[in-house]
């Protein structure tokens, strides 16, 4: 057994060697053997105070060994071991892993003590059928092996969880379980000493009298409930007390939730607990509260992050040695103007929150800094074209640069992360305080001058982030529409001004050409060509080398159609027996080309979401008109990691993103970002479904109102 401490009691002790006396039985209710054995001196004190009944005697102790020698067997905590088999195969998932699927109605008896829990096994040998179900799991137990091969247990977390069934009535009938007198009395002494807790109590002792500054978390690890819509209530950040006790049914129900670290909450600051405001403030302006308390927690872990892709990045002399100043300057661009801006905004909300135990608002902070102090983040987003480009240059070429970034970021103030998890964090923050700001308004509506100016606060930041989106756009645009007019060769047709600022790229890319049109017929070559396909024209070319392109022909786009076709179809040339060398074939015409003519294309895609994407593409102009008109109906997905896009028509997606998926081709999902209505494609494994029929409702509201309201 493993070591007790000194001051235990006697009856710690005796619950204890009932507990492992349960354990030595086996599946058939005989001693099990290698198991190890109280101390004869506990074993006598345990026998003597408990005096048990002829009716209920007490396992005796394993045989010894035919050599003498006991030597101890490997202990199997399993489903299949003995004494998991004498308790039932059910297995319950730690508690610290799962969530009760209704969350305010807990089982009276969660919060039975050690003692209780003994007992109900007791009367649940007596009578198995009131228990259908294994009453606790060994891995709630906090074990471990020690060298010795004994268990170490820590007394402290020995009590029993949500899944604990309680002591009583057993059966409508009058049927009862009769306890020995020594055990009805240690029951009776066990209510007496442990009486039930309410959540609110238990919230208090659990909180841990600190500041949140104390620990700062990155904030790539955190996840602001205010970014929740109706799938995830923030019900259970208060410590509401239970409304009908005694009444309360068990949940069976287990529902595996992912890991998240602990946050504090505003209810559990030891100022707010200790001023008594809980006992008198109501639900709604405690819900009103932790938003506002988030906001600030949220900027502090933001601020930390920033802090460190600063010192450990930005300025160090041996990264900044491995590149040139312009090109430090594109990866870093304004970061310290960034990182100034969010100190300012910080400590404007540190310093309310300070001067009040119940904030008023916040909501002149949020409009103050949204409209006179974010410009830093216009800045910074707008250069994310080149910061992108630059890291990417710099991680394909200098292996000088990937050594050094490599070991900065084993350092331990990186957390293990990448470099490019903290350049994006300005973007990230900006995209998440619309989220938050909605939050604090919705839980805000009953109080007309606050919600008034909260609602204000949310159309100034909803503004900064449309300034930041429309920055991004347009530099990246105009940065990409001239570099491609350099590579572009229109010698053998008509020259097309390409250059125009409502002109942008949305997909590019070579394809097989299946049979030699008028526009290919000079080419010997392999059969392949390479199209541009803008907003509005589309432009057919051959790739000459990696920077320069001759344009076959182009077409307005309202003047190109698109059409599947079936590899056996007889039109292809070969028929079909080249069916199995052109897989993935589609038909282009071009109604009115360069030249005024109709051309006709036939192309082959490397792949079914090849060309999935090029058929959505090239009907842009068709889909722009449609529209979507039910958009609670198409299926939704909630981004689980970033993504950065790759090619003209993906999309970049921040974590938390919630997107329509308008169409889903070979592990690749087209989708539509509901908090600014941008789409693209992006990897089916970057995002989860959300499958919650209320919780898709939640976000096409959500997202609809704050487009009408903000006007993003």
């Amino acid at each position: 057994m493993s070591q007790r401490h000194s001051d235990s009691s006697l009856d710690e002790k005796l619950l204890e060697y009932r507990f492992h006396a349960e354990l030595r039985l086996d599946a058939n209710g005989n001693p099990m053997p290698g198991l190890p054995m109280v101390r004869s001196s506990l074993k006598a004190r345990a026998n003597a105070a408990f005096e048990p009944d002829a009716s209920e005697p007490l396992p005796p102790p394993p045989p010894p060994s035919p050599t003498g020698n006991e030597e101890p067997r490997p202990i199997i905590l399993s489903t299949q071991s003995p004494a998991a088999l004498k308790m039932g195969t059910q297995q319950l998932i730690p508690k610290s892993l799962a969530v009760a699927s209704k969350a305010k109605t807990k089982s009276p008896a969660r919060h039975q003590s050690f003692g209780a829990a003994v007992l109900s096994k007791e009367a649940a040998r007596r009578n198995p059928q009131l228990f259908s179900a294994p009453s606790f799991s060994l891995d709630d137990m906090d074990m471990d092996m020690v060298t010795t091969g004994n268990l170490k247990r820590n007394l402290r977390n020995q009590s029993y969880r949500a899944a604990m069934k309680g002591l009583g009535p057993p059966s409508s009938k009058g049927d009862s379980v009769r306890l020995g007198p020594k055990l009805q009395a240690l029951a009776e002494e066990t209510s007496t000493q442990y009486p039930a807790k309410n959540k609110k109590t238990l919230g208090r002792k659990r909180v841990h009298k600190g500041s949140f500054k104390d620990d700062p978390q990155l904030y790539q690890e955190i996840r602001e409930r205010g970014l929740n819509t109706s799938h995830e209530s923030d019900d259970d950040i208060l410590d509401e007390p239970s409304s009908s006790e005694g009444t309360q049914r068990a949940d069976t129900t287990i529902v595996v939730k992912s890991y998240r670290p602990a946050q504090l909450t505003w209810s559990q600051l030891p100022e707010v607990l200790e001023s008594g405001v809980l006992d008198t403030l109501s639900t709604e302006e405690r819900k009103r509260q932790e938003a506002i308390f988030e906001i600030l927690t949220s900027e502090f872990s933001y601020l930390h992050s920033l802090s460190i892709l600063v010192n450990e990045f930005l300025q160090s002399r041996e990264l900044r040695a491995t590149m040139t100043p312009t090109e430090h300057h594109h990866l870093f661009s304004n970061i310290l103007d960034v990182m100034s801006a969010s100190r300012m905004f910080f400590e404007a909300l540190e310093q309310r929150h300070k001067a009040q135990v119940c904030v008023e608002d916040i909501s002149d902070i949020l409009e103050d800094h949204a409209e006179h102090h974010f410009d830093p983040y216009i800045a910074y987003c707008s250069n994310e074209v080149y910061q992108q480009r630059t890291l990417q240059k710099l991680s394909n070429s200098n292996a000088a640069f990937r050594e050094v970034l490599r070991e900065i970021e084993k350092q331990p103030t990186c957390g293990g992360l990448p470099m490019i998890s903290f350049l994006i964090l300005p973007m990230q923050r900006v995209t998440r305080l619309p989220l938050l700001t909605d939050t604090l308004c919705q839980k805000t509506q009953g109080h007309p001058e606050r919600y008034e100016a909260t609602n204000r606060a949310l159309k100034a930041i909803s503004k900064l982030v449309k300034k930041c989106n429309e920055g991004a756009h347009k530099m990246e645009r105009t940065e990409q529409i001239y570099t491609l007019n350099m590579q572009l060769d229109f010698s053998k047709v008509k020259s097309l001004p390409l250059i125009s600022a409502s002109r942008w790229l949305l997909k590019r890319g070579e394809l097989f050409l299946l049979e030699e049109s008028s526009i290919f017929r000079k080419i010997a070559s392999r059969p392949t060509c390479y199209l541009f396909l803008f907003n509005d024209v589309l432009v057919v070319t051959k790739k000459k080398s990696e920077e320069s392109y001759l344009v076959q022909d182009y077409a307005q786009l309202d003047h190109v159609q698109v059409r599947k076709l079936d590899p056996s179809e007889p039109s292809l040339p070969g028929g079909s027996s080249r069916s199995s060398s052109v897989p993935y074939p589609f038909q282009v015409n071009l109604l009115h080309n360069s030249e005024g003519r109709q051309e006709q294309i036939l192309l082959s895609a490397d792949s079914v979401s090849d060309r999935a994407r090029w058929i959505t593409a090239l009907t842009y102009k068709e889909r722009q008109w449609q529209g979507i008109t039910n958009k609670g109906e198409l299926p939704q997905v909630e981004v689980t990691k970033a993504y950065f896009a790759k090619q003209a028509d993906e999309i970049t997606l921040q974590q938390a993103d919630i997107v329509l998926v308008l169409q889903e081709e070979d592990g690749w999902l087209h989708g539509e970002r509901l908090r600014d209505g941008e789409t693209g494609w992006f990897p089916e494994s970057f995002a989860h479904s959300i499958t919650s029929r209320v919780a898709v409702e939640g976000n096409v509201r959500r997202m609809e109102r704050l487009r009408v309201e903000t006007d993003v």
